[in-house]
């Protein structure tokens, strides 16, 4: 039975979930480069920020079923459920977590561009009365600590290193720039949620780019001039690429339902 997005559940309730959705869906995506890292150490490197990512997936999920059940009186919602039990339309993550890492440039940009945004998200609500989500933050920021340093030194590896890999790396950067944007667009869940702070997202992504700005330009690469930014994944209007990640995820649970491990 699938799980339909209703935008009548409390809005911390839907702001857990597009945190776990951005979560998981990257985590699908770094997973593919499994066992195809361009060396051995930097490939565990990346394996093992996926399942950080997932990691956190299931602890945002788990906190989203438990306040589900409670609210509407069943025992219906599971982590498994929220994750396997839902068609794209229902997913709330950002564009950005969804796109194809055709190349390494691609890869590490995309976590480089995440998870600066996610950790300043986190520290921000580690500065205010959330609940669990407080707590979930604060773990979770450890972690993206060590993404966002990893991912910068690759970023900067690659942007200031041959001409080629610059090529590639400031290629990769227009083409993914145009759906970052998405991020401090809000939502009307993220509205809500945010009310008592009515500046979070105009501070965030001034900080956001301060710190952008200063990364690529020691890895000289040009920010792409400011254009209509690529919408949609918030209100669960996805790129094709979502079907292929759900259809791969989700397969195994869809084909034997109620399988577990």
């Amino acid at each position: 039975m699938n799980i339909y997005w209703n935008q009548q559940w409390p809005a911390h309730i839907q702001y857990a979930l597009f945190l776990a959705d951005n979560a998981l869906i990257l985590a699908q995506q770094h997973s593919k480069w499994c066992g195809k890292g361009p060396i051995l150490e930097q490939d565990i490197a990346l394996s093992n920020i996926a399942l950080d990512y997932l990691g956190q997936a299931r602890n945002f999920y788990q906190l989203a079923a438990e306040e589900l059940n409670q609210l509407e009186g069943v025992q219906f919602y599971t982590e498994d459920s929220l994750a396997y039990h839902r068609t794209d339309r229902n997913f709330v993550n950002l564009l950005l977590t969804e796109l194809e890492q055709p190349n390494w440039g691609h890869c590490v940009l995309k976590t480089f561009l995440y998870s600066s945004f996610a950790s300043l998200v986190f520290q921000k609500l580690m500065h205010i009365q959330a609940g669990e989500l407080t707590a979930i933050a604060e773990k979770s920021n450890k972690e993206l600590a060590y993404h966002k340093r990893w991912s910068q030194d690759w970023v900067i590896r690659l942007g200031d290193g041959t001409a080629e890999s610059n090529t590639i790396m400031q290629q990769a950067l227009n083409q993914i720039w145009p759906y970052a944007g998405e991020c401090f667009i809000p939502a009307n869940f993220e509205t809500v949620f945010w009310q008592n702070h009515p500046s979070f997202f105009h501070e965030l992504e001034k900080e956001w780019m301060d710190y952008l700005q200063t990364i690529f330009t020691e890895a000289t690469l040009q920010l792409p001039a400011k254009q209509a930014w690529q919408t949609g994944g918030k209100q669960g209007i996805h790129t094709e690429q979502m079907g292929y990640v759900l259809a791969e995820m989700q397969y195994l649970q869809r084909t034997y339902p109620n399988s577990v491990w």
